[in-house]
């Protein structure tokens, strides 16, 4: 077996030998070996690699643009960032997202990718860094403080924006279920006894309706990753950056990712707040608080399919169990109740993470930004399963779902306004007592006649408003 050939490099901690055909370098290479911690790497999160690429060609253009960098350098890593932008080189990439150091190892990542590969562009060796620095050149007037955050920023803005697409799928389907069965009357429920009538299609065009309200709160809180603080180098002060640089490239990241940004008003404070990963994640939360409620809904209306409520069925996807033989589970709704949990849970750790900055940088981005980024990633995968392979495929028992209707006491309330609540009471416990249906005692005691109580109990006169005045019996 032939060995790897290796180059040699050198930083302030000594030398270490770097793959040969690598792009990235020593410092890359010690984050591999320091932060060996979970199975997310960067070079899973392309948005991420995508936004890094930005970054960094918007700061050679205005390093350019400041007569900073000259024509060649700028050419060569303006094409370098392009190919990385282009997904060229994400397994160039190979670092753990959670690491310490305040993403220094995911900033000199891209340095080195994009130095290296900028040598090559212009002629040179891997490695010949007095021709194109990670440092020198590639992170010319920055500082992981400014370049890594708008990165993360960049990337949240492309991922909300996927993810809000896959949502949209999602609602649909609901709206397309709600179409379906907008004839099928059911009984509605509080706190799991019956209440009032209602279609099994407004139940599904509920679902519909809760879930595009995220829409707007997910889109609302990702323009909060439209400031940026490009220019505040270390702390905010703009130290190491020419006068002019901040405007110069917030003018060119915006030409290349078409986002309308803006830079911060005060980049001191900008550099450690994390208020928006905070805002933004809270509405990851809410979403999926609200598609774990409307699984745990869907386990209900399913279950059985003779001993529980048995009013839709979801398609079968894999046996349910090694000793009951013909069990089927709810096997899609409870995968996208595990995902929401896991989402939850992130949300706490963006939480700790964000109050745990000190003084002028918060060194916790890294694993703030993994979690939701996780939970993007996750609610993405989870809604395009359940969708597929639940929601598109359900039917309904309309026999399960009318009948519920008629031996229902709850029936008895669409009655209220026209025999009075003395009379709908009186006739709830004797139904409940003696066990005949409250259509058959309201006839039973003259009440009121078939035909009005027919008229009454119409599909169409019990799952809205009155359409005219109850008239005053009682």
């Amino acid at each position: 077996m032939a060995h790897k050939e290796y180059r040699t490099e050198s930083d302030l901690i000594g030398t270490l030998q770097v793959p040969k055909e690598a792009y990235y370098g020593i410092q890359t290479q010690r984050a591999i070996e320091n932060f060996n911690i979970s199975a997310a790497r960067l070079k899973q999160y392309k948005h991420f690699i995508w936004a890094l690429g930005a970054v960094k060609m918007a700061a050679a253009l205005a390093n350019h643009e400041l007569g900073l960098l000259d024509t060649r350098r700028k050419d060569a890593i303006v094409q370098a960032c392009r190919e990385v932008m282009d997904g060229k080189h994400n397994k160039e990439f190979p670092i753990d997202m959670i690491q310490g150091g305040a993403g220094t190892s995911t900033n000199m990542n891209a340095n080195e990718v994009i130095a290296n590969r900028a040598l090559e562009i212009m002629g040179y060796q891997k490695g010949e860094y007095e021709y194109c620095s990670p440092n020198d050149h590639v992170n010319m007037s920055q500082s992981t403080n400014d370049a890594y955050p708008t990165a993360i920023q960049l990337a949240l803005i492309r991922m909300n924006n996927d993810l809000i697409k896959h949502l949209k799928k999602l609602i649909k389907a609901f709206n397309c279920k709600g179409e379906e069965f907008s004839d099928i009357l059911k009984m509605g429920r509080t706190q799991l006894q019956e209440a009032v009538p209602m279609t099994l299609g407004q139940e599904f065009t509920a679902f519909a309706n809760t879930l595009k309200e995220e829409i707007e709160r997910l889109s609302q809180n990702a323009n909060l990753f439209r400031e940026i603080n490009m220019g505040a180098t270390a702390i905010g002060t703009g130290i190491n950056a020419l006068d002019g640089y901040s405007g110069a490239c917030v003018k060119h990241l915006q030409d290349i990712t078409t986002f309308p940004l803006e830079l911060a008003s005060d980049l001191v404070e900008a550099v450690p707040d994390t208020g928006a990963y905070v805002i933004y994640s809270s509405a990851l939360k809410r979403m999926a608080v609200k598609i774990s409620k409307i699984c745990n809904d869907l386990r209900l209306l399913s279950s059985g399919p003779r001993a529980g409520f048995n009013e839709i069925n979801l398609p079968p996807m894999q046996p349910g169990s090694s000793i009951m033989p013909g069990k089927v589970n709810p096997v899609i709704p409870e995968v996208m109740n595990q995902i929401c949990f896991r989402v939850i849970g992130n949300d706490l750790t963006v939480t700790f993470a964000a109050e745990a900055g000190q003084l002028q940088l918060n060194v916790m981005e890294p694993v703030l930004v993994y979690s939701i980024m996780q939970s993007i990633n996750f609610m993405i995968k989870g809604m395009d399963t359940l969708r597929k392979k639940c929601i598109t495929g359900i039917t309904a028992n309309r026999d399960v779902c009318e009948n519920s209707v008629k031996h229902s006491i709850g029936v008895v309330t669409a009655l209220n306004p026209h025999i009075g609540y003395k009379n709908s009471t009186r006739i709830a416990q004797k139904a409940l007592k003696t066990g005949k249906g409250v259509y058959e005692l309201v006839l039973e005691e003259g009440i009121l006649t078939k035909e009005q109580l027919d008229d009454i109990l119409k599909p169409e006169n019990m799952i809205g408003p009155l359409k005219r005045a109850a008239k005053e019996r009682f």
